[in-house]
This record gives structure tokens, sequence and C-alpha cells, in this order.
């Protein structure tokens, strides 16, 4: 059964490779190939955007930078908003599917990813008491002469820098990630992603920014199938 999920897996990353590439960020391949000695963000390794190495940094808890950019300005997070920041991370850097939100703008960036709002209410609540300085990850840092990011504002609790998932999720990477109105054709940053995906690069879906309920029914009942195939409700994969 794995090995089935495995192989629908791989070819919905392969017609979504072909027609999307990657995005063209500084740590980006030119397109997705696989990635068998990924440290972190295997949920991407069959098909990858980022190299093994880039995954090194990752792999070690806790992080304190990806690249240039430090995580533990205000602190170490705590293992648990670590590991959702991670997601995030993985997805952008890594996923094959990431460049079918590419920017319209900047290549190297993504513009609204429907995200689950479960999954943005379990991150904020894995952060609510971790601690930040900046409401917009991309833009609202200081970067000095070495390139690094530091605090330009007081650090300050994430339940008070953001009102509930749904404003962190929509404000924290920018223009990346909105909150979908449905609780299947959006993305959880897990294996059941690929359902999801499936529906998501459908003619009807692309062209329409309206979610219709047959669309919405046909993803609940395939997402069933892949649950119980699976065999193990629930359970996230970095």
């Amino acid at each position: 059964m794995l090995r089935f999920a495995v192989t629908i897996f791989t070819v919905i990353t392969s017609s979504t490779c072909q027609k999307y590439g990657c995005l063209e960020g500084d740590t980006h391949k030119l397109k997705p190939s696989p990635e068998p000695d990924m440290h972190e963000c295997t949920l991407y390794s069959e098909s990858s955007c980022c190299y093994a190495n880039f995954t090194e940094q990752l792999a070690h808890s806790p992080v304190i930078k990806v690249n240039n950019s430090y995580w533990n300005r205000c602190g170490q997070l705590s293992k648990s908003c670590e590991d959702f920041t991670k997601k995030i991370e993985c997805f952008y850097r890594c996923s094959p599917h990431a460049a079918r939100w590419i920017h319209p703008s900047y290549t190297a960036a993504i513009q609204s990813v429907p995200l689950c709002k479960s999954f943005c209410d379990d991150w904020f609540e894995a952060c609510k008491d971790d601690s930040t300085c900046v409401h917009n990850w991309l833009t609202d840092w200081e970067w000095n002469e070495s390139g690094e990011n530091r605090c330009k504002n007081k650090c300050i609790p994430y339940s008070e820098m953001y009102a509930n998932g749904t404003d962190m999720c929509q404000n924290m990477w920018g223009e990346s990630f909105k909150v979908s109105e449905s609780s299947c054709l959006c993305l959880q940053m897990n294996k059941k992603d690929m359902m999801a995906v499936k529906h998501l690069l459908s003619e009807s879906s692309e062209e329409s920014s309206s979610i219709s309920s047959s669309e919405e029914q046909a993803c609940q009942k395939k997402l069933l199938k892949f649950e119980k195939m699976q065999g193990e409700e629930g359970e996230d994969t970095r």
C-alpha cells in the first residue's frame, strides 16, 4: 500500500515539475530531482528542489540560522515551534510544488500558497509562547553589511505579534501564504499534501479562485482513501 502511495506521489510530482520546475532562489535547483540523503525535509526526497547538503542546516536542534538568517534573535525557538518553522522552510526550499505558486514579479518567491486553517492554528499554538521582533520575516528585519538579520524592535510573544493562526500564516511570510476556505484543498506540509496537490493542479482549480463543492467532496473522498492506505492517520513527516 505504501509503495502505491509513493507511486501516486511520484506521478503527481513529475507532472508538476514538468510544468513548473523550481523557484529561482539562491539555493534552488533548476529542476527537481531525487535527494535520497536528505538530513531534513525528507517529505520531498523523491523529487526535491534543494540539494541534500542544504538540509544539514536544519538537521540539528536548536536551529541557529539558515544561510544568513538567524532564527534565535529573540532566544531559541521551542522544539514545537521550530518544527513548524522547519516545515515552512522545507516547503519553500525543497518542494517541487512550490513553483505552482510562483510570485508573478519575483521568481524566487511564492504567493498565496493555500494552507489549511488547522495547520495554521496548530502552528500558532506551537509558537504562541515563543518570542519574535518582526511581524513580517521577509521585510521587517534590519540587515547588516554581512547580510545577517537583526531586530529593529523589541521581542514580544507570538501571541502578541499575531492575533491567531490565520493572522500569522497570512503575514509572517508576507504574501507567501493564504488560509484556504477548504479543509482539504490546502497544504499541511505532510504526506496528505499529495492528494490536495493533485486537485489544486487540475485545470478547474487553476482557472478558478473559488472552490466548488464537487472539488471539495472529491478531495475529501480521496484523502480518506489515502489515509486508510497509509494506515497511520495524522502522522506528520518533515
